[in-house]
């Protein structure tokens, strides 16, 4: 059995708005290993959601994929749809951003884990799937977790409802699961307590782990790899401890900068990434990131630098890399 889980080859994803391409999706690589937790960071636009709903076959049918996502050694490309949601759930499961969007507000939130686990096995009763809709709240920490089976979305905390939809997720036993910008909406406090969860969770149950996210800061707390992502792109990976103490893209740089630091004076102005992300539409020559990069030269805005392996495990694409520094 092959180490990997999951092997996204050269992944790309296009929309067609306005008579426009937008390839969301920029020929991705990456690997997940059975039991390895890899963040995708990147700004608000940069594929990280695009790229991962795309494993799990969740895009809309205007969107084209192209490359390869290879899970559990099966090509998902080009899979049926049929075929796809058979993997969908036990295979491969999704916590989303907004629990309160996600879960239905009109159900109990016991039907709501119930249907999950009928869904992924039919000849499961109503009383088992009960039993086991409580189980998973109790997996979950959820405090009294028997009378939140009878209540609904609206009456949890926001934190309870992100636990409710992790349970939900855990209805197939997954191999894989992707937290997509789980904890954005959540106080720090609750943050880091649905972070610790996770982290638990995945040791208990063997799960590997796709974290996606803008927070560099979750990442060197709970990710063994880090992918950073720019304009659909990824522009930098390597293992955790490398990235951080040897950060090359100037991308990142600036990701790790926005990042408040306690040491700052009281009231000091937070730093920030300047300028606005490119619009996907208008592919220009050159690297992305060079309208808002302090190093770029004349080479950055006429040729694209590639995404290779220019050190051992630490791969990135710039002509002009960061040098050598501590960046934490």
């Amino acid at each position: 059995m092959s180490e990997s889980l999951l092997e996204v080859n050269d992944l790309r994803v296009d929309f067609h708005h306005d008579g426009q391409l937008v390839r969301a999706v920029d020929g991705l690589t990456y690997s997940v290993r059975r039991g390895q937790t890899v963040a995708v960071i990147g700004e608000s636009g940069s594929g990280k959601t695009v790229s991962s709903r795309a494993i799990i076959g969740l895009l809309p049918p205007t969107a084209k994929v192209s490359g390869s996502i290879r899970f559990d050694e099966v090509e998902m490309v080009g899979l049926a749809e049929k075929a796809v949601r058979s993997h969908r759930g036990c295979g491969v499961a999704m916590v989303f951003q907004d629990p309160t969007r996600s879960l239905n507000p009109t159900m109990r939130v016991g039907a709501q884990i119930r249907e999950a686990i009928q869904t992924q096995a039919a000849k499961v009763s109503r009383a088992a799937a009960q039993d086991r809709s409580l189980e998973l709240l109790e997996l979950v920490r959820l405090p009294a977790a028997r009378e939140r089976l009878e209540q609904y979305p609206h009456q949890l905390s926001g934190g309870m409802r992100q636990r409710v939809m992790i349970a939900i997720a855990l209805a197939g036993s997954p191999k894989l699961l992707i937290a997509d910008e789980a904890t954005t909406a959540l106080d720090v406090t609750t943050q880091a307590q649905i972070m610790e969860l996770l982290r638990d969770l995945q040791q208990r149950l063997g799960m590997a782990l796709i974290m996606i996210s803008h927070d560099l800061g979750l990442a060197a707390s709970f990710a063994d790899e880090v992918v950073v992502m720019y304009a659909g792109r990824a522009v930098e990976r390597a293992p955790t401890r490398k990235l951080f103490a040897q950060v090359r893209m100037p991308y990142t740089r600036a990701l790790l900068d926005a990042i408040p630091r306690l040491e700052n004076a009281s009231h000091s102005p937070l730093a920030a990434v300047p300028g606005q992300p490119p619009n996907l539409a208008l592919r220009e020559p050159g690297c992305p990131f060079t309208p808002r990069c302090p190093s770029a030269t004349d080479k950055c805005r006429e040729h694209a630098p590639s995404f290779e392996e220019h050190e051992p495990d630490h791969l990135w694409a710039c002509w002009h890399p960061c040098a050598d520094e501590v960046a934490v």
